[in-house]
Protein backbone atom coordinates (compact mmCIF):
# COMPACT_ATOMS: atom_id res chain seq x y z
CA UNK A 1 0.00 0.00 0.00
CA UNK A 2 1.48 3.34 -1.06
CA UNK A 3 0.19 6.86 -0.49
CA UNK A 4 1.30 10.06 -2.17
CA UNK A 5 2.59 12.60 0.34
CA UNK A 6 0.45 15.64 1.07
CA UNK A 7 2.25 18.95 0.74
CA UNK A 8 1.68 22.06 2.82
CA UNK A 9 0.21 24.85 0.69
CA UNK A 10 1.16 28.50 0.84
CA UNK A 11 -1.41 31.31 0.74
CA UNK A 12 -1.19 34.92 -0.40
CA UNK A 13 -3.14 36.50 2.45
CA UNK A 14 -3.25 40.31 2.59
CA UNK A 15 -3.41 42.33 5.80
CA UNK A 16 -6.88 41.64 7.20
CA UNK A 17 -9.29 43.94 8.99
CA UNK A 18 -9.89 42.72 12.54
CA UNK A 19 -7.79 39.55 12.21
CA UNK A 20 -4.15 40.14 13.10
CA UNK A 21 -1.12 38.95 11.19
CA UNK A 22 -0.03 37.18 14.38
CA UNK A 23 -3.28 35.22 14.44
CA UNK A 24 -2.89 34.19 10.80
CA UNK A 25 0.77 33.22 11.33
CA UNK A 26 -0.07 31.04 14.34
CA UNK A 27 -3.07 29.58 12.55
CA UNK A 28 -0.92 28.62 9.57
CA UNK A 29 1.41 26.74 11.93
CA UNK A 30 -1.57 24.68 13.11
CA UNK A 31 -2.51 23.98 9.51
CA UNK A 32 1.04 22.77 8.86
CA UNK A 33 0.59 20.37 11.78
CA UNK A 34 -2.50 18.84 10.16
CA UNK A 35 -0.56 18.21 6.94
CA UNK A 36 2.34 16.69 8.87
CA UNK A 37 0.13 14.41 10.95
CA UNK A 38 -1.94 13.28 7.96
CA UNK A 39 1.28 12.07 6.34
CA UNK A 40 2.54 10.51 9.58
CA UNK A 41 -0.68 8.56 10.12
CA UNK A 42 -0.75 7.24 6.56
CA UNK A 43 2.90 6.20 6.83
CA UNK A 44 2.28 4.48 10.17
CA UNK A 45 -0.69 2.58 8.74
CA UNK A 46 1.51 1.46 5.85
CA UNK A 47 4.25 0.35 8.28
CA UNK A 48 1.77 -1.71 10.33
CA UNK A 49 0.17 -3.47 7.36
CA UNK A 50 3.12 -4.91 5.46
CA UNK A 51 1.82 -8.49 5.86
CA UNK A 52 -1.61 -9.98 6.63
CA UNK A 53 -0.21 -11.26 9.93
CA UNK A 54 1.01 -7.80 10.94
CA UNK A 55 -2.30 -6.26 9.92
CA UNK A 56 -4.18 -8.71 12.13
CA UNK A 57 -1.78 -8.28 15.06
CA UNK A 58 -2.01 -4.48 14.85
CA UNK A 59 -5.75 -4.27 14.17
CA UNK A 60 -6.58 -2.15 17.23
CA UNK A 61 -3.74 0.33 16.64
CA UNK A 62 -4.61 0.59 12.94
CA UNK A 63 -8.26 1.18 13.81
CA UNK A 64 -7.37 4.05 16.14
CA UNK A 65 -5.05 5.55 13.53
CA UNK A 66 -7.83 5.42 10.95
CA UNK A 67 -10.17 7.08 13.43
CA UNK A 68 -7.62 9.86 13.96
CA UNK A 69 -7.04 10.23 10.21
CA UNK A 70 -10.47 11.82 9.72
CA UNK A 71 -9.63 14.55 12.23
CA UNK A 72 -6.18 15.33 10.81
CA UNK A 73 -7.15 15.04 7.14
CA UNK A 74 -10.26 17.21 7.46
CA UNK A 75 -8.24 19.67 9.54
CA UNK A 76 -5.84 19.93 6.61
CA UNK A 77 -8.50 20.34 3.92
CA UNK A 78 -10.78 22.63 5.98
CA UNK A 79 -7.91 25.04 6.54
CA UNK A 80 -6.90 25.05 2.89
CA UNK A 81 -10.41 26.17 1.97
CA UNK A 82 -10.44 28.66 4.86
CA UNK A 83 -7.19 30.44 4.00
CA UNK A 84 -7.91 30.52 0.24
CA UNK A 85 -10.99 32.64 0.98
CA UNK A 86 -8.77 35.55 2.08
CA UNK A 87 -6.55 35.56 -1.02
CA UNK A 88 -6.99 38.62 -3.21
CA UNK A 89 -8.73 40.72 -0.55
CA UNK A 90 -12.37 41.62 -0.08
CA UNK A 91 -14.64 41.16 -3.08
CA UNK A 92 -18.42 41.19 -2.68
CA UNK A 93 -20.75 38.30 -3.41
CA UNK A 94 -23.36 40.50 -5.09
CA UNK A 95 -23.40 39.85 -8.81
CA UNK A 96 -21.82 36.40 -8.58
CA UNK A 97 -23.76 33.28 -9.51
CA UNK A 98 -23.48 32.17 -5.88
CA UNK A 99 -24.89 35.46 -4.62
CA UNK A 100 -27.84 35.10 -6.98
CA UNK A 101 -28.49 31.56 -5.71
CA UNK A 102 -28.30 32.75 -2.07
CA UNK A 103 -30.82 35.51 -2.80
CA UNK A 104 -33.09 33.05 -4.61
CA UNK A 105 -33.03 30.49 -1.79
CA UNK A 106 -33.04 32.77 1.28
CA UNK A 107 -34.80 35.81 -0.15
CA UNK A 108 -31.65 37.95 0.12
CA UNK A 109 -27.93 37.60 0.67
CA UNK A 110 -28.34 39.36 4.02
CA UNK A 111 -30.84 36.70 5.14
CA UNK A 112 -28.32 33.99 4.30
CA UNK A 113 -25.59 35.88 6.20
CA UNK A 114 -27.86 36.18 9.26
CA UNK A 115 -28.52 32.42 9.30
CA UNK A 116 -24.87 31.54 8.74
CA UNK A 117 -23.67 33.83 11.52
CA UNK A 118 -26.20 32.23 13.90
CA UNK A 119 -24.77 28.80 13.06
CA UNK A 120 -21.24 30.12 13.64
CA UNK A 121 -22.27 31.14 17.17
CA UNK A 122 -22.97 27.49 18.07
CA UNK A 123 -21.42 26.71 21.46
CA UNK A 124 -18.28 24.59 21.34
CA UNK A 125 -15.45 24.12 18.88
CA UNK A 126 -16.06 23.45 15.23
CA UNK A 127 -16.82 24.99 11.87
CA UNK A 128 -19.73 26.67 10.12
CA UNK A 129 -20.03 25.51 6.49
CA UNK A 130 -22.01 26.39 3.39
CA UNK A 131 -22.41 23.41 1.08
CA UNK A 132 -23.78 22.87 -2.41
CA UNK A 133 -25.87 19.76 -3.06
CA UNK A 134 -25.43 19.09 -6.75
CA UNK A 135 -28.25 16.52 -6.83
CA UNK A 136 -30.90 19.12 -5.90
CA UNK A 137 -29.10 22.42 -6.47
CA UNK A 138 -29.70 23.32 -2.82
CA UNK A 139 -27.33 25.40 -0.73
CA UNK A 140 -27.16 24.07 2.84
CA UNK A 141 -25.66 25.65 5.97
CA UNK A 142 -24.39 23.27 8.66
CA UNK A 143 -22.30 23.04 11.81
CA UNK A 144 -19.39 20.58 11.89
CA UNK A 145 -17.96 19.58 15.26
CA UNK A 146 -14.18 19.60 15.70
CA UNK A 147 -12.87 19.20 12.12
CA UNK A 148 -14.89 16.30 10.87
CA UNK A 149 -17.93 15.44 12.97
CA UNK A 150 -20.97 16.12 10.81
CA UNK A 151 -19.53 16.94 7.39
CA UNK A 152 -22.36 16.38 4.89
CA UNK A 153 -21.36 13.47 2.65
CA UNK A 154 -21.50 14.03 -1.08
CA UNK A 155 -21.96 17.79 -0.82
CA UNK A 156 -19.38 20.29 -2.03
CA UNK A 157 -18.03 22.58 0.73
CA UNK A 158 -18.13 26.15 -0.59
CA UNK A 159 -17.45 28.39 2.38
CA UNK A 160 -15.98 27.56 5.78
CA UNK A 161 -15.62 29.55 8.98
CA UNK A 162 -13.25 28.12 11.60
CA UNK A 163 -14.76 28.62 15.06
CA UNK A 164 -12.00 27.06 17.14
CA UNK A 165 -10.67 29.61 19.63
CA UNK A 166 -7.22 29.63 18.00
CA UNK A 167 -8.82 31.42 15.05
CA UNK A 168 -9.49 34.58 17.04
CA UNK A 169 -8.44 34.61 20.69
CA UNK A 170 -5.23 36.58 20.11
CA UNK A 171 -7.53 39.35 18.83
CA UNK A 172 -10.72 38.98 20.85
CA UNK A 173 -11.69 36.85 23.87
CA UNK A 174 -14.05 33.90 23.37
CA UNK A 175 -16.87 35.89 24.97
CA UNK A 176 -16.59 38.33 22.04
CA UNK A 177 -16.29 35.84 19.19
CA UNK A 178 -19.09 37.62 17.33
CA UNK A 179 -16.54 40.36 16.55
CA UNK A 180 -14.33 37.75 14.91
CA UNK A 181 -17.25 36.49 12.82
CA UNK A 182 -17.95 40.03 11.62
CA UNK A 183 -14.26 40.58 10.86
CA UNK A 184 -14.11 37.32 8.94
CA UNK A 185 -16.97 38.39 6.70
CA UNK A 186 -15.28 41.75 6.11
CA UNK A 187 -12.27 40.07 4.49
CA UNK A 188 -13.69 37.38 2.18
CA UNK A 189 -12.95 37.24 -1.52
CA UNK A 190 -16.34 36.00 -2.67
CA UNK A 191 -15.04 35.41 -6.18
CA UNK A 192 -12.94 32.56 -4.74
CA UNK A 193 -16.03 31.10 -3.05
CA UNK A 194 -18.22 31.60 -6.12
CA UNK A 195 -15.62 29.78 -8.25
CA UNK A 196 -16.14 26.68 -6.08
CA UNK A 197 -19.87 26.91 -6.72
CA UNK A 198 -19.39 27.42 -10.47
CA UNK A 199 -17.40 24.17 -10.71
Amino acid sequence: MNYNTYTEKSFNIPTLAGISTQTIDEHLKLYAGYVKHTNLILQKIKDLTTTPEETTANAYTIGELRRRLGFEFDGMRNHELYFEQFEGGLKKTEGTSLGKKMAEQWGSIDAWITEFKQIAMTRGIGWAWLYHDETTGNLINAWVGEQHDGHLVGLTPLFGLDMWEHSYMLDVPPSEKKKYIDSFFANINWEVVAARYNK
